[in-house]
């Protein structure tokens, strides 16, 4: 099987199966992909929308055309040169499945008892499912409790659904049970569709959803590379700051959250950081320390959703439950990387104990060097905390500039110098997986390229700002979150805008949630939403427009061109203003033509950049290339290969704003690697060095082929 040179994902929905795929093959296969990369396939809740709610391993979705619908898929696709990545969910599935029915119904001696990560207590499993004071009802042979139903008499009890369940679950979500795929059989049983689908060469690489989640990423892996026979495979890990992903983990590397916020950085200006937090700071009343909100919104989380799974490690490690609150509260990252009868791994080791305190001390060591399970539950507890105390909580409440605000993102990190952009890409693996835009993240590429110019004018974004909240404010702890969105996202609907908002407002938890949520409070901002749309938000867009532009263009070039293999999220080949989702999941019209300028810019690049990637060596060096003159630090250039054999160059222009209040590139230049190139965006031929005022005249970015 041949590693992919790009991939393009799709959302499978009910209304958008394998069918609907087969149909957009030709374009995908004219836009250059190489392979098309699908949301999980296996069976799953009936409707779902994104299918990581999997009941059945052992079938493929029959909305989307069953398994004949993806062989059909498989073959529509061969027809145009293109195969099939797959996104499979190792760490749970939902608990209405027939195998924890019968766990219910006979408790450990039932078959698939191995199969789930429960604590038994007095041989019941606690169900979190109870809520208003209404009792569940005996119907025969079953026990009724609203929609849920469960065999009677059985191995559990039902307990308040603010209580966590007696098993290991995806986050906070009760309804997704953990799966111990630690276990052989339970692995094999989970996994023999994939099995097939790889061995009949109907699917060609590995989508890894959260590995974080299972007891042991590295052996799984380990597994499944030896059993796939070494297909593509990356994997869901998310990394922070200067953390990489572990060599000994068997994957060609990540899903690219940590490519996408260091591409975001690339374009915001350092200089905009404390005149954006000062800003923040004044309209929200928030403290400008973004980890002290982070620290307190994982304390907060910990005992709002977690005190079931604190309680579990504490039993685990002998230890006192807040204490091990403390230590997870603590954790950087998502994942210390140890494993339990070998020794840690020295970084482990010293994170750990540069965390603990005098208090959790002794828990820290227990935590590095056993018992097992106290190892392995630790590791599987600090990914959900980072998840929700940070992506759903501080994320939603500490945003001097919303384009940092990522998955894996540091928004207090402002911006990142070419130099070390070009550090990172030589460390990079060169079949990791590249991405701007996935189905989980908070916006889309162009919402944080338009809203990544606002740190070159804090100061006339502060004047529209204060302008807007002059003739419309609501909470002063949404506000200022309200307008980047609505900035980012123009033009937006208020019924798209006021589901955002939301969410994001019971993500923040300050006013309402998701557990508590405030009718009253819900109503208003509903209301705010409508009123907010009619401004004249739209102006400022316009104005900025250009800015946004090359923002965009320059983050797309780098991300195609740069090592590793470069992911589309369905739609983005041109603009796409969306928000977190569900918002980032809607329909895409595939038949769409360019709107403006910008659609045809980013489509034209999009499909030159893939085009090359596919006759590009897969492994081509990276070679760093530095502008000279005055306005150098405003380009970023590389070349795919090394000298003279060196096939393409990229070229982008970064902080947009202070280029043009300088003057534009006056006699910046930049030397071309040996021979004559190609301009693919504009047909130009260049050699030698070349004036950048020249080069990125008519386009913010160039993108040059070797002849």
């Amino acid at each position: 099987m041949s590693k992919p040179t790009s991939t393009y994902r799709v959302q499978l929905t009910p209304d958008f199966g394998f069918a609907q795929v087969a149909e957009i093959a030709p374009y995908l296969r004219e836009l250059g992909v190489s392979h098309v990369y699908l949301s999980p396939i296996l069976q799953a809740t009936p409707g779902s929308l994104h299918g990581y709610d999997v009941i059945d391993h052992s079938s493929i979705r029959a909305e989307f055309g069953g398994a004949a619908g993806l062989r059909e898929l498989a073959e529509q696709l061969a027809a145009h040169d293109l195969a099939i990545v797959m996104d499979i969910v190792p760490n749970h599935m939902n608990t209405e499945n027939a195998q924890f029915r019968s766990v219910l119904k006979d408790g450990p001696a039932s078959p698939y008892a191995n199969w789930f990560d429960i604590e038994w207590t007095g041989g019941k499993v606690a169900l979190p499912v109870l809520g208003d004071g209404a009792e569940p009802k005996v119907d025969g042979e079953v026990l009724r409790y609203y929609e849920h139903e469960y065999p009677y008499p059985g191995h559990y009890r039902l307990v308040p659904y603010t209580e966590g369940p007696g098993y290991r679950r995806f986050f906070d979500v009760s309804s997704l049970i953990g799966l111990r795929v630690e276990d052989p059989a339970v692995l094999f049983a989970t996994h023999e569709v994939i099995f097939w689908l790889l061995d009949e060469g109907l699917v060609e690489g590995l989508r890894v959803d959260h590995p974080d989640g299972l007891a042991d990423p590295r052996g799984y892996l380990e597994s499944l590379r030896r059993r796939s026979g070494g297909v593509w495979t990356v994997v869901e890990k998310i990394l922070i700051g200067e953390e990489r992903l572990p060599d000994d983990w068997a994957c060609d590397g990540t899903t690219g959250y940590e490519v996408l916020n260091r591409i975001t950085r690339l374009f915001v200006d350092p200089a905009g950081a404390d005149p954006l937090i000062s800003q923040f700071v004044r309209r929200t009343g928030q403290s400008a320390d973004y980890r002290a909100v982070v620290a307190r919104s994982k304390r907060e989380v910990i005992e709002l959703f977690f005190t079931a799974e604190v309680e579990r490690l504490a039993r685990a490690a002998g230890a006192d439950p807040a204490e091990v609150a403390e230590l997870l509260a603590a954790m950087p990252v998502y994942r210390a990387y140890v494993t339990p009868g070998e020794p840690p791994p020295p970084a482990s080791v010293e994170l750990i104990e540069e965390i603990a305190t005098p208090k959790t001390r002794e828990l820290a060591q227990k935590i590095l060097y056993g018992p097992a399970e106290a190892v392995t539950r630790f590791q599987q507890s600090t990914g959900p905390v980072m998840a929700k105390g940070v992506e759903d909580t501080a994320l939603y409440r500490w945003y001097p500039l919303a384009a940092l605000n990522e998955v894996g993102g540091e928004p207090d990190v402002f911006g990142i110098e070419v130099k070390e952009f070009h550090e990172f890409c030589a460390g990079m693996r060169p079949h990791t997986m590249t991405t701007l835009s996935t189905h989980d993240t908070k916006r889309s590429e162009d919402v944080r390229a338009r809203l990544s110019v606002l740190s070159e004018m804090p100061e006339e974004w502060a004047r529209a700002v204060s302008d807007w909240s002059s003739a419309l404010s609501f909470d002063p702890h949404l506000d200022y979150l309200a307008w980047q969105n609505l900035l980012g996202a123009w033009p937006i609907t208020p019924e798209r805008f006021a589901g955002y908002l939301l969410k994001a407002a019971r993500e923040a938890k300050t006013r309402t949630s998701w557990v508590k949520p405030d009718a009253a409070y819900e109503k208003g901002l509903r209301e705010f939403a409508v009123q907010a749309t009619q401004l004249p938000v739209g102006e400022f867009a316009a104005r900025i427009e250009p800015y946004a532009m090359a923002n965009s263009l320059g983050a797309k070039l780098v991300q195609l061109m740069m090592p590793g293999v470069p992911d589309v999220y369905q739609g983005n080949e041109m603009t796409d203003f969306s928000l977190v989702d569900p918002d980032n999941r809607r329909p895409v019209d595939f038949g769409r033509r360019p709107a403006n300028a910008w659609d045809a810019t980013k489509l034209l690049l999009t499909s030159q950049a893939l085009r090359l990637r596919r006759r590009l060596p897969p492994a081509a060096p990276y070679l760093p290339l530095f502008a000279t003159g005055e306005a150098e630090e405003h380009a970023i250039a590389f070349a795919r290969g090394c000298g003279a054999v060196a096939v393409a160059v990229a070229v982008a222009t970064r902080l947009p704003v202070r280029l043009a209040r300088r003057g534009g590139w006056a006699a910046t230049t930049l030397m071309l690697p040996p021979g004559s190139w190609h301009d693919l965006l504009t047909g130009s031929r260049y050699t030698g060095r070349i004036p950048l005022a020249h080069l990125l005249c008519r386009n913010p970015v160039a993108l040059l082929e070797r002849t």
